[in-house]
C-alpha cells in the first residue's frame, strides 16, 4: 500500500487504518460521529495527501483543459477554482476534479486518488493540442483544515489575510513559516475551511503547528469515514459510488458544470448536449427515510407498487438529523422533491421521501 508523509502519525494517534484507493488511510480516530460533529461544530483535520494532482502549463494550457473538462474554464480568473469533471466518449464521467487557474498559462488539476492514473493516462493520450503536463502527484501532500472555527486557527499561523479569499478562490503564501503553500478556500465537507497544497518535506512542520495551534478550539485529526458522512450530508457526489464510467452529468445533476458554449469542443460534447435537450432515462436524487432504518450503497429503490425504479450510490445514518438519508438514481418522474419511494433493506421496502440537497443546511 502506498503511504502519505502523515501515515505513521496516523498509527501512532491510533487510527483505525484501511486501504483506500491504493493508500494506507485512516478511517476514524475517535468515532465518526463524534469526527463529524467536531468538523460541524468546531475544526478538524482531514489528511488528504492521496489526490492527485497535474500541473498543465504552457499556451495551450486553456485550450488543452478546455477540450478535455465539461466545464467552462475561459471564465477562470487566476486566483480561482473551479469543479468540473472529465467526461469520457461513452457518455459516461473519467473523473471529477478541480481545476486552479495558478498563473497565467498555468493550471493545477486535483483528480481523486483512486482515479490518478487512470486520469493522468486520460489527460495524456487526449493532449493534443501539445500542452506541458507534470503529475506531481507524489510531490505533493494535502491537509484540509474543516469547520467553523479553521479560519481563526489557521490565521495564527500565516500573515496571509485569509478573510479575503473568497470562498472557491486560492493565494500561495507563507504558512507555519513554510513558503509556497497553496492557501485554498475550498472542502468536501459543506463546514467551511481550507485545504493547503505544500511540499511533503514540509508536511510534519505544518501539522505539528496546525494542531499546536488549534488547541484552545478542540483541534481533532478526522478520518475518510467521518468525511464521507460530511459530503452526503451536503449532497456532494463521491466517485465510484454516484459518479463513475457509466454515469454522465446530466443524469448525475451536473448540468450546471456542463457548458455548451461557443467555440468549446469537449469530448463526448454532442451526447450530453442531446441530453441535456431530450431528457435522460434516469436522474440522480437525494432522499430522508421516513422509517426506521440505513439505506446503503447497492440497495434497490422501488415504488408504492414494489416495482424497481432504481439504486441507492450512497447512503448512512446522517449523524446531524438523526435518520438514515441517501444517494440514488431513479427514474425521472421520481426524481422531484417531495416524491415517495421505497428503499429495500433487508427485504423490508422502507419509506423514504426525495428531498433538495444539502441535507444539513
Amino acid at each position: 500500500m502506498k503511504t502519505t508523509p502523515f501515515t505513521n502519525l496516523h498509527i501512532a494517534l491510533g487510527a483505525k487504518m484501511h486501504e483506500f484507493a491504493g493508500f494506507n488511510m485512516p478511517i476514524e480516530y475517535s468515532g465518526i460521529i463524534d469526527e463529524h460533529m467536531t468538523v460541524v461544530n468546531g475544526v478538524g483535520v482531514f489528511d488528504v495527501s492521496h489526490m492527485g494532482e497535474f500541473w498543465v502549463k504552457g499556451p495551450n494550457a486553456l485550450a488543452f483543459i478546455q477540450s478535455v473538462t465539461s466545464n467552462d474554464a475561459s471564465t477562470l480568473p487566476v486566483g480561482k477554482a473551479q469543479y468540473t469533471c472529465f467526461p469520457n466518449d461513452k457518455g459516461g464521467i473519467v473523473d471529477d476534479l478541480l481545476v486552479y487557474h495558478y498563473e497565467p498559462e498555468k493550471y493545477m488539476l486535483v483528480v481523486n486518488a483512486g482515479n490518478i492514473d487512470k486520469d493522468w493516462e486520460w489527460c495524456v493520450s487526449h493532449n493534443t493540442v501539445g500542452a506541458e503536463l507534470e503529475n506531481a502527484s507524489d510531490r505533493t501532500a494535502q491537509l484540509a483544515i474543516q469547520g467553523p472555527k479553521a479560519l481563526e486557527v489557521l490565521q495564527r499561523l500565516t500573515p496571509v489575510d485569509l478573510s479575503s479569499i473568497p470562498y472557491y478562490a486560492f493565494t500561495t503564501g507563507e504558512f507555519a513559516g513554510c513558503k509556497e503553500v497553496i492557501i485554498s478556500n475550498t472542502g468536501y465537507t459543506g463546514a467551511g475551511g481550507f485545504e493547503l497544497y505544500f511540499y511533503p518535506s514540509d508536511a510534519l512542520k505544518i501539522w505539528d503547528a496546525i494542531f499546536e495551534a488549534g488547541k484552545p478550539e478542540g483541534i481533532k485529526p478526522i478520518g475518510l469515514g467521518a468525511r464521507d458522512t460530511l459530503r452526503l450530508e451536503m449532497g456532494f457526489c463521491l466517485y465510484g459510488n454516484d459518479l463513475d464510467d457509466t454515469t454522465s452529468p446530466i443524469e448525475a445533476g451536473l448540468g450546471w458544470i456542463t457548458k455548451f458554449v461557443d467555440g468549446k469542443n469537449f469530448t463526448n460534447r454532442a451526447e450530453l448536449e442531446r441530453q441535456k435537450k431530450e431528457g435522460v432515462t434516469r436522474k440522480l436524487c437525494a432522499f430522508e427515510l421516513v422509517e426506521k432504518g440505513i439505506p446503503r450503497h447497492g440497495y434497490e429503490i422501488a415504488d408504492a407498487e414494489g416495482n424497481r425504479i432504481g439504486i441507492v450510490t450512497s447512503g448512512t445514518m446522517s449523524p446531524t438529523l438523526k435518520k438514515g438519508i441517501g444517494m440514488g438514481y431513479v427514474k425521472p418522474e421520481f426524481a422531484k422533491a417531495g416524491s415517495e419511494i421505497f428503499v429495500k433493506v433487508r427485504n423490508k421496502n422502507l419509506k423514504a421521501q426525495v428531498v433538495k440537497a444539502p441535507f444539513r443546511k
